[in-house]
């Protein structure tokens, strides 16, 4: 399962709560028709999820899915302090669960934490238009969560030298570049540069250049104008044959689908 599978889902929070417990806090026991998805950041609770008693702690990632009994308390000695959202996806999508456990042990890193604050603010603030743009900042917390949860990245801060060399990537992708050369532009170790370039994407340098080259060269297609040799040269590629076999392992089709009928994967 990867992350694409969830791109056509639009999320809709109907609950935000910086859920900061009482010793005596509790959730009745009743069956929930959307998705509980809470960041546990101190304390301890005990949830009940269709009879079977997970207790969540400091470290945890909650998700109980719609049509689940929930029911929860917490610790007197150890209140509960968590984030929690409770949102549907538009119709006819609302029984797609995510990908995770009930409870997942999880580390709620920098970055991830200001998206959380940053939704807190707008939820609060309910300035115009702020449905949209809980919407949008809910997108990048679910997109941070199933990139990491899905691909098994560190979920470390951005480093600003490969967020430089990704944008550089973006903006030069038809030019013939190595590894050697980002290294210099970054001003680092070749060998440490790939390292920490995979560290940071989840993928190599030349896996990350070739996404990008390929979606180029699919649009391109799509457009119109252009044969397949001329959209692989000026996508960076110098063999057609091996630009082939990139696009169809990347896209699942070769890119004379496209070039031959004025095919389109996107529907308009």
């Amino acid at each position: 399962m990867a992350v694409f599978e969830y791109e056509h889902l639009v999320p809709e929070v109907v609950l935000f709560v910086d859920r900061r417990c009482y010793p005596d806090w509790k959730i009745i026991r009743r069956r929930i028709d959307f998705h509980d998805l809470t960041f546990v950041v101190g304390g301890k609770a005990d949830y009940y999820v269709n009879g079977v008693k997970h207790t969540a702690e400091a470290g945890n990632l909650i998700y109980i899915p719609p049509g689940s009994i929930r029911e929860a308390h917490t610790y007197a000695d150890s209140p509960m302090h968590s984030y929690a959202f409770n949102f549907l996806w538009l119709p006819p999508n609302n029984d797609t669960r995510l990908p995770l456990d009930t409870v997942t042990k999880f580390r709620l890193p920098g970055p991830l934490l200001d998206m959380i604050k940053t939704f807190n603010q707008i939820w609060m603030s309910k300035q115009p238009g702020y449905k949209m743009q809980a919407r949008g900042q809910f997108l990048l917390i679910l997109h941070r969560l199933l990139v990491t949860t899905l691909h098994r990245t560190d979920d470390l801060a951005p480093d600003p030298r490969i967020e430089r060399l990704k944008a550089y990537l973006a903006e030069n992708y038809a030019e013939d570049i190595d590894i050697g050369r980002l290294a210099q532009l970054a001003g680092l170790h070749p060998v440490y540069l790939g390292r920490l370039f995979k560290q940071q994407t989840g993928v190599s340098y030349r896996a990350f250049l070739n996404q990008i080259r390929v979606n180029n060269a699919e649009a391109m297609l799509a457009a119109g104008g252009f044969t397949v040799s001329e959209v692989a040269e000026r996508c960076g590629f110098k063999d057609v044959s091996y630009f082939s076999n990139v696009f169809k392992a990347i896209k699942g089709y070769p890119p004379s689908a496209i070039a031959a009928k004025g095919w389109s994967p996107v529907k308009i």
